[in-house]
């Protein structure tokens, strides 16, 4: 284990005076194929996910973004629901479970599960951990469950959900020295907004034929 962790710590480059390790340049590559795939709505993204996770681990534990390592823990979780889902979500009528849009009951739940668990992990981290940054490591943890939770049901609004988290994730990345990570996360964002207009696209072109019919 020891050995693994020397490789995955081997610099690559530095840049702004900081060396990039070879785990951040494996989670950069990973993590925007994952992306890339998601917005395919390709079943190989989840595998590939896990794998950008148990990278992150590493790479946010060494960096002191606990929130952050935890939540790549949930994201692992996440990840094995979300691959069955997808394959089996469907239901008996259907190869693949199909892109929809979150519903305002659900939205309520989002919303009291995402507020519960900001002040949650805020309070955890100031009191249990040495994090310079509780509030914002909280903040992308809780709208990246969110934004994963819509990505395992396939619902459009999790693109916006991801873009959100993304928008503080680049800044943070940078204060912390991952600037390789924030500039993956830039990525992240292109890559979000071309997801949603093809989830959006594939919503529509679902209506369409129910349109017709009625």
């Amino acid at each position: 284990m020891n050995a693994l962790m020397d490789v995955l710590y081997l610099p690559l480059f530095t840049a702004f005076g900081v060396p990039t390790t070879l785990a951040e340049g494996l989670a950069f590559v990973t993590g925007a194929v994952c992306v890339w795939l998601v917005a395919r709505q390709h079943i190989a993204n989840w595998g590939i996910g896990i794998a950008n996770c148990l990278l992150f681990i590493v790479i946010f534990t060494d960096s002191g973004l606990y929130a952050d390592a935890g939540l790549q823990v949930v994201f692992i979780a996440l990840g094995v629901y979300g691959w069955r889902n997808w394959v089996r979500g469907g239901g008996p009528t259907a190869d693949a479970l199909p892109v929809s849009r979150t519903g305002r009951t659900e939205w309520i739940g989002l919303a009291g599960a995402g507020l519960l668990g900001l002040a949650a992990i805020t309070t955890l981290l100031v009191v249990a951990t040495d994090s310079t940054v509780p509030f914002w490591d909280a903040l992308t943890t809780v709208l990246s469950l969110l934004a994963t939770y819509g990505q395992c049901r396939k619902r459009v609004e999790s693109w916006w959900l991801w873009i959100a988290a993304d928008v503080v994730f680049v800044p943070l990345y940078a204060y912390k020295g991952l600037y390789l990570t924030a500039i993956l996360y830039i990525g992240f964002m292109v890559l979000c907004v071309i997801g949603l207009r093809n989830w959006q696209r594939d919503l529509e072109a679902r209506r369409r034929p129910a349109e017709v019919a009625a």
